[in-house]
């Protein structure tokens, strides 16, 4: 697991990325799988479950994973959610690509494998956030909606947000389509900053137009830590869905507040 240099003084928070070593599952999904969705064997993403909240110090049901499909459905996480049956709480993250939560020893996690992991967190209210953004996402500004949703919800001022964009796929590497690009200009978002073109096909930097979004936001940019480890290049060591095909394993990027 990784964790990052501007969250990494906060006591009050346990952050991290995991990467693949660790766990148990074999194949595309070896070895620490950490989502139940992308078709892994359940015993086996059980068992890196455990292994992963053993580490944490919180029982598994602590842990919430939602069902992401590249939307911008944006959930709280609060003590009404753990009032629900299995099947209320299976239904309530359904669809769900951000979480917020202000109760302590909760973790809440996105899964990505090449997709863009973002972590927040507001020192001032005590409040934490994840969100996952695929070229979609991003382009629907789901980081730019996290932010606006803890300004309604806790009353955040943005400039305390602090941000991590963490191990996704490089503008390096990650070609797309002209579509992809009209996607981004039909949003309004300044292409010269996140279109590369060369040798005649065109990438996306996901990075920067998160990073755009965020500051759109109101977050100020020394409060954003880009990671800069791109899954497809570093794929021995993070999942890369790109090189692996979609049935293989995910990492997960999760932040909780300890409490007292």
């Amino acid at each position: 697991m990784i964790t990052y240099k501007s969250l990494y003084k906060y006591n009050e928070i346990a952050h991290f990325c995991t990467s693949r070593e660790g766990g148990v599952s074999v194949g595309n999904y070896a070895s620490f799988n950490l989502s139940p969705f992308s078709g892994d064997n359940p015993e086996h993403f059980n068992e890196n479950q455990m292994i992963l909240c053993d580490k944490l110090g919180i029982d598994p049901d602590k842990l919430i994973i939602p069902y992401q499909t590249h939307g911008t459905e944006i959930r709280e996480i609060g003590e009404a959610f753990f009032l629900l049956s299995i099947n209320e709480k299976t239904e309530y993250l359904n669809g769900v690509d951000a979480l917020i939560t202000q109760l302590p020893q909760i973790c809440i996690g996105v899964t990505t494998a090449d997709c863009v992991p973002l972590l927040f967190f507001d020192p001032t209210k005590q409040v934490i956030a994840v969100a996952h953004a695929g070229w979609r996402g991003t382009c629907a500004r789901i980081s730019e909606k996290t932010i606006h949703t803890l300004i309604e919800k806790f009353n955040c001022n943005p400039i305390d947000i602090r941000v991590v964009i963490g191990p996704s796929i490089s503008a390096e590497v990650y070609e797309i389509g002209n579509d992809v690009v009209q996607n981004f200009e039909n949003e309004k978002f300044d292409l010269s900053e996140i279109i590369i073109s060369k040798n005649q096909k065109i990438y996306l930097d996901l990075w920067n137009a998160n990073q755009q979004s965020l500051i759109n936001a109101g977050v100020l940019k020394d409060h954003i830590e880009i990671s800069g480890i791109c899954t497809f290049s570093e794929h021995k060591n993070f999942f890369s869905a790109r090189r692996l095909g979609i049935k293989s394993g995910r990492m997960l990027s999760g932040i909780m507040l300890k409490g007292d």
